[in-house]
């Protein structure tokens, strides 16, 4: 058996999240038929993380083992032969067999789009071929207020207070040393204007479900004046969901990368 690591850059609107689910078209689902396409094996690839209905990636980490003997060139390229448009394979490599997506991973990294439709004094229209892949925001935003929002979540904090109910979460833990509480350490968490749209990137440990999500629809709710930007520290103190801002849209969320130790 050889296990293989591999990178995915995909567009999440055609499916139903990552995680495999009956009847439904997912990404996970949708690799593992290719998988089986191309070497004849049934097996069920583990990504870095379980993106939600509507989520993209841009560097989805995704381990599996095969017995089958092939070339990595080759089954790149027979990979992308045998998927949909919308998922593409970007690099597989063999590893050593202890290697896992998700239990190997040190840090991952998420980016969030923002399409401020009023900004400087206008109504902005958005371009159909951009809308699929960002938030239309209806408000005007400070961006500044929101990225000194961005700077209080710095740290290991409790994120209870920007988590959602992960029904998946019981089955995660049972097969992680990982202690199952809320704790999450950020590493960098910022806000940049790029190209006409409002761009959040945050860098952690890793993340609660809709952590990311919920963090930003509470940035907004600081960017369009509704809360002060300090009181983001006070949410997190609270540790409940109903402290926190509404969650944002899944399309504007995209999985940049995931790093691994040396």
């Amino acid at each position: 058996m050889t296990t293989w690591k591999s990178i995915l850059t995909y567009d999440g609107g055609p499916y139903h999240g990552w995680q495999v689910q009956p009847g439904l078209a997912t990404v996970q689902g949708t690799l593992a038929e290719a998988l089986e396409h191309v070497t004849g094996e049934s097996v069920l690839p583990q990504g870095s993380g379980r993106t939600d209905t509507g989520v993209h990636a841009l560097g989805q980490v995704v381990s599996f083992s095969l017995a089958t003997a092939i070339p990595a060139a080759n089954l790149l390229r027979a990979l992308n032969r045998a998927l949909p448009a919308s998922i593409r394979v970007l690099s597989v490599e063999a590893m050593d067999d202890g290697f896992h997506a998700r239990h190997s991973s040190v840090r991952k990294t998420y980016e969030y789009r923002i399409f401020p439709r009023l900004a400087v004094g206008q109504d902005r229209i958005c371009s159909p071929m951009l809308a699929p892949w960002v938030w239309e925001c209806r408000w005007p935003l400070v961006l500044g207020a929101m990225q000194e929002a961005a700077r209080c979540v710095l740290g290991s904090h409790d994120f209870t207070s920007f988590a959602a109910s992960d029904p998946d979460r019981a089955t995660r833990d049972a097969d992680t040393e990982e202690a199952p509480d809320n704790v999450r350490t950020i590493f960098s968490s910022e806000w940049a204007e790029e190209d006409g749209l409002m761009v959040y990137r945050v860098t952690g440990s890793g993340f609660l479900h809709h952590m990311v999500r919920n963090l930003v629809g509470t940035f907004v709710d600081v960017g369009r004046g509704r809360i002060a930007p300090e009181y983001v520290r006070q949410i997190l103190e609270a540790r409940q969901r109903s402290a926190a801002g509404a969650t944002a849209p899944a399309k504007g969320l995209f999985l940049v990368s995931v790093e691994y130790a040396a």
